[in-house]
């Protein structure tokens, strides 16, 4: 069990503690609830383009980094279509210097034309990079618009097209700020060699007066019910020919979630996985195969990508995975095979507790989907699937009302 505290600071910032006195370490974990899902859908990009303005200056601070290296301390963030999160790893000693540094840039970004305008080449070049000028790289894009017609998730977190960034203003990345990162909507866990006792002192110290903000309300779009197959080709010059599907699973709360994630392990957990050994290995079909599940918050996407071995026709690698998908919908999965993948589960779940880094930003996560306690319960919820809940899921999912294609042919 990861034991913890709890309080809220009456701005509304809410504060975990969670002490381990066997690390000389600390960790502060900055969990906003804001993810590219809250964009304007015209301007697109910005969560992101956030991950690294946190990093251009505060306020008081102009350099962020010189100070946390000086205190022996390192720090990184990431962003999804959910969540937006920054952590701190320090000596504890120093840990009053993350303090320090993440108040500030909670309280305000120290915002110019000129900080703004070296961020926005970077994530220009991110996007060029990644997305515009590798191979394969405009498939997150075409794949979620092609299976989402409502919902924000149609964008990727690097946003929905280049221009959105190219033409970001100050007013509307200050206004973006003030939105969403403010106290009321935010996480903070400290982790490590720390005292709940101290942890108040410096969160009334260094955070308590940072004005509240207001509580923003998500009002998304629901995504239709898909009820038909949608496809789509694209040739492009890339060394192979790939096939990629999706379909539409259940959001993170729901209990069918975890048949979900139990069935893309079953499907593509490593070379003993049903799609590798019978795509790869027997047929020759594929050069490789992935299937995996998005972990969106929202009622999100398992989806399918291949490269197909040189000469292989498309309908003859689809029919393969067909095949695959078409056991599993109608033959119940062994009993150990479903055991196997819940305890490798279990392995995965014991090694991301071993760090108090991960410990630190799996309390925030789950304190943001409901209440930071259900970090202790994960493992029953995989371990009451059934091998019926595999098949019952198999038919409802793998239908082909509920898929998008993409075809993506080398020219």
């Amino acid at each position: 069990m990861i034991q913890f505290e709890k309080f809220t600071l009456a701005n509304g910032l809410r504060v975990i503690v969670h002490q381990d006195l066997s690390t000389p370490m600390a960790v502060m974990n900055i969990l906003y609830d804001v993810g590219a899902r809250d964009e304007n859908p015209e301007r697109t990009g910005f969560a992101h383009l956030f991950e690294h303005l946190m990093f251009g200056g505060s306020l008081n601070i102009p350099e962020y980094d010189e100070p946390l290296q000086r205190a022996g301390g390192e720090n990184n963030a990431y962003t999804t279509n959910d969540l937006t999160n920054y952590y701190i790893q320090l000596p504890a000693e120093n840990l009053e210097t993350a303090f320090w540094l993440e108040s500030d840039r909670m309280l305000s970004l120290a915002f110019s034309e000129k900080s703004l305008d070296v961020q926005r080449k970077v994530v220009c070049e991110e996007f060029k990079e990644h997305y515009l000028n590798k191979p394969y790289g405009d498939v997150g894009f075409k794949i979620r618009e092609l299976a989402y017609k409502k919902h924000p998730y149609r964008w990727m977190t690097i946003g929905k097209e280049l221009s959105h960034i190219e033409n970001a203003k100050l007013e509307d990345v200050k206004n973006f700020f003030f939105k969403h990162y403010r106290p009321v909507n935010a996480i903070m866990v400290i982790a490590g060699n720390v005292t709940v006792g101290k942890v108040k002192e410096l969160a009334e110290k260094w955070f308590g007066d940072i004005p509240a903000g207001e509580k923003y309300k998500r009002n998304l779009p629901v995504e239709p019910l898909q009820t038909e197959a949608r496809k789509m080709e694209v040739k492009a010059d890339v060394p192979l020919d790939a096939l990629y599907k999706c379909w539409h699973m259940y959001p993170r709360l729901d209990r069918r979630y975890y048949i979900v994630d139990l069935i893309t392990d079953i499907l593509s957990g490593g070379g003993s996985s049903r799609l590798y050994q019978a795509l790869v290995k027997e047929k020759k079909l594929f050069s490789n195969v992935e299937c995996y599940h998005h972990g969106t918050l929202d009622a999100g996407l398992i989806s399918f990508d291949g490269k197909l071995v040189k000469g292989i026709k498309m309908e003859d690698a689809e029919k393969g995975l067909q095949e695959v998908l078409g056991q599993l919908k109608t033959e119940l999965v062994a009993e150990n095979e479903l055991q196997k993948v819940k305890n490798k589960t279990e392995s995965m779940i014991a090694f991301e507790d071993i760090s108090i880094m991960s410990r630190a930003n799996s309390l925030a996560y789950y304190e943001l989907i409901g209440d930071a306690s259900w970090i202790n319960f994960e493992l029953e919820k995989y371990n009451s699937v059934t091998t019926e809940d595999i098949l019952q899921e198999s038919r409802n999912i793998f239908s082909d009302t509920n898929c998008s294609t993409l075809y993506y042919y080398a020219n």
